[in-house]
């Protein structure tokens, strides 16, 4: 199988909640409150886990804390769900939407940070 991914995956243990979701065609649903554990990141999406099911092809806002001080606000859609073997979570894969180069390049910095400890 070929490798899809544009970028390199980092491991990265982040919990998020999300409070509503939403499609482009404004499509809203509120009072969503799931929690997701994000598992990993890249320049291009993260890759996370919950609990709740949360539909493909919907978006989310996100805030993305790298290391203690370091964060951004991002646009999150989601592009894929798979039940894991225990029938509990799901794991999702998402990308960022629209996020600017310079906050891309977070991640990069991230990515040094963890190679130095």
């Amino acid at each position: 199988m070929k490798e899809r991914r544009q970028h390199k995956r980092l491991p990265i243990e982040l919990s998020l909640e999300i409070k509503k979701i939403y499609k482009q065609d404004y499509i809203i649903i509120e009072d969503v409150d799931a929690e997701i554990s994000v598992f990993d990141i890249s320049k291009s999406g993260i890759g996370f886990e919950s609990k709740a099911k949360i539909p493909v092809g919907y978006y989310f806002d996100g805030k993305i804390k790298l290391g203690n001080t370091d964060y951004f606000y991002a646009v999150i859609h989601v592009l894929r769900g798979e039940v894991q073997a225990d029938g509990d979570n799901i794991s999702y894969g998402a990308e960022f939407v629209g996020l600017a180069p310079f906050l891309a390049n977070k991640i990069d910095d991230y990515e040094t940070a963890m190679k130095k400890n």
